[in-house]
């Protein structure tokens, strides 16, 4: 099977969207679908404000992503409205709802996202043995009848309809195919593939590829594939094998991946995207295929969603974490230094890094601060430029450098933050080998303040147990703390990402300052307005 049988022939207005290179026909066009707004969002704790998701998919049409899932417009009257404002900012690139196959939730789905210049519903159900016994409750006829009906609905609404078989990875073959091949006939365009618990193995997942590949071509009537019919793979990463079996199924002829940013996802992840848009960047020679996406918008994003969701990228992250590009090995030094190219298979420019980072300092002003936070991405407005400005002299007085890590941290503290109800006013401080740690802490809660004193095993600690105590939070508990420095040298600002627990939810804050300490408090006052926007969250929930 070539690649040439799932050519992109959609339509004038879809083949201007893609890239010279892959029109021009020296490589197979791979769409970029991705679910960070969705699947990322069901990340333990990453709770999302409408700002923060807006934010995100604006980076991501400026990536160059063929389609934004961005949510599940049925879970809740705010999901919907959080998609609807996405679907009125995007232009250039599909924004798919997810949906059951019921029909209120494809109402609702398509309430959201019908404003969109490109809509997409994006339809499921289970079809695993597994799944349709133990939670559909439902047979294998009337799970096949659940597609039928579901997906016309859908094709009712717009051309382009998604069909996922939920765990199709664990599916008997056969009745995989029938149930791939009804969604075509009722109107589908794009067959999702779902490894929806990271089960399958690369070589497993091609054939069950290969095997739909040919449903595809069975219905058109034809031997080869239907040109208006894509496969797409959805990988979860519960093996380590999410980005594997996508290049797999791209290898067999699947035109469509579904990845976030970062890999972050329910349990171990999905399929990362910038993983797999350079995996197919750097081997394009073995895969022979491409995407439109802009390379060197990678680290920009990543930071976001990083900023944003709480999740830090771990130091030996492929592609974005911090020691991607470094080299420590004496040998590997000796070899740098004579050509690149001997232990670098990319460039840092490739994802957005340069050599020279640092680009403000305290004798800059307004202009070159606002310039230079565009250059980043940030489009703000001209009091948040001012709230940011205020900080970032602040800062300049206490730091000699500031790097673009600076910048964007100054960004996610003062201008995408949770509603705030939890704020630090002070804190005191002390520790050393002859004295017991100790902290006093000032906050103000509802506007109303509050203090509060406490002695732990750290400053850290201690500064966490006074504001518990003066927050009237004892009940939560920390349950992760990072830190990282945000740039080199002794005076480098450092990032404390902590998540907190209770009442179930995990809940996640994350903050920068020079002093530690300090960091740690705003970072721990910032997971506490988290939980308390998710609580909020809920209780909306609840009454609708």
């Amino acid at each position: 099977m070539t690649a040439d049988n799932q050519s992109h022939d959609r339509g004038a207005a879809d083949s201007a969207d893609q890239p010279s290179a892959v029109r021009g026909g020296s490589a197979q066009y791979v769409r970029i679908f991705d679910t960070t707004l969705r699947d990322g969002e069901q990340s333990p704790g990453a709770t999302m404000t409408l700002e923060e998701k807006l934010r995100i998919a604006r980076k991501l049409e400026a990536l160059g992503v063929d389609v934004i899932e961005a949510g599940f417009p049925a879970a809740s009257p705010g999901e919907l409205l959080s998609v609807q404002e996405i679907a009125g900012v995007v232009s250039e690139c599909e924004v798919a709802g997810l949906c059951r196959t019921r029909e209120p939730d494809i109402e609702a789905s398509w309430k959201a996202v019908s404003a969109a210049k490109k809509p997409r519903l994006h339809v499921f159900i289970a079809t695993s043995k597994l799944h349709m016994e133990h939670k559909l409750k439902l047979s294998p006829a009337q799970v096949l009848e659940e597609v039928r009906r579901g997906v016309k609905h859908c094709a009712s609404l717009t051309k382009s309809v998604e069909f996922s078989a939920e765990d199709a990875t664990r599916t008997d073959l056969s009745f995989l195919k029938e149930v791939f091949a009804c969604a075509i006939e009722s109107g589908a365009t794009v067959l999702n593939i779902p490894d929806t618990v990271g089960y399958t193995m690369p070589n497993e997942y091609a054939r069950i590829v290969t095997e739909i590949m040919g449903v595809v071509a069975s219905v058109g009537g034809g031997s080869s594939p239907r040109r208006d019919v894509i496969v797409s793979t959805h990988c979860h990463n519960d093996l380590g094998l999410a980005v594997a079996n996508s290049l797999a199924a791209i290898m067999a002829g699947a035109r469509q991946v579904e990845c976030c940013v970062n890999g972050i996802g329910e349990r171990a992840g999905n399929a990362a995207l910038e993983e797999l848009v350079m995996a197919l960047k750097v081997r394009k020679d073995l895969i022979g295929c491409d995407t439109r996406i802009n390379t060197r918008e990678i680290m920009n994003v990543s930071r976001l969603v990083s900023q944003v969701t709480g999740l830090p990228v771990a130091a030996s992250k492929p592609i974005v974490g911090r020691n991607a590009f470094a080299h420590e090995s004496g040998i590997h030094q000796h070899g740098m230094l004579r050509d690149r190219r001997t232990y670098e298979i990319m460039v840092p420019e490739d994802i957005g890094l340069t050599e020279s980072r640092m680009v403000l300092g305290k004798h800059s002003g307004r202009a070159a601060l606002a310039n230079r936070l565009n250059e980043l991405g940030y489009r703000l407005s001209g009091a948040q430029i001012e709230q940011v400005f205020e900080r970032f002299k602040h800062l300049a007085d206490r730091k000699k450098n500031i790097y673009d890590e600076d910048l964007t941290a100054l960004v996610a503290d003062d201008v995408f933050n949770v509603p705030v109800r939890y704020e630090l006013v002070s804190i005191e401080s002390r520790s050393g080998t002859e004295v017991a740690p100790w902290a006093r802490v000032k906050v103000r809660v509802d506007g109303t303040e509050h203090t509060a004193e406490a002695g732990g095993n750290g400053p850290v600690n201690a500064v966490v147990q006074a504001l518990r105590a003066a927050t009237g939070n004892e009940d939560v508990t920390m349950t992760e703390y990072h830190i990282d420095a945000l740039s080199s040298g002794s005076d480098s600002q450092g990032q404390v990402t902590i998540a907190i627990s209770g009442d179930q939810l995990v809940s996640r804050g994350q903050a920068t300052d020079m002093d530690v300490v300090t960091a740690s408090a705003k970072a721990f006052m910032a997971a506490l307005n988290h939980r308390a926007y998710q609580l909020e969250l809920s209780r909306l929930q609840s009454a609708s």
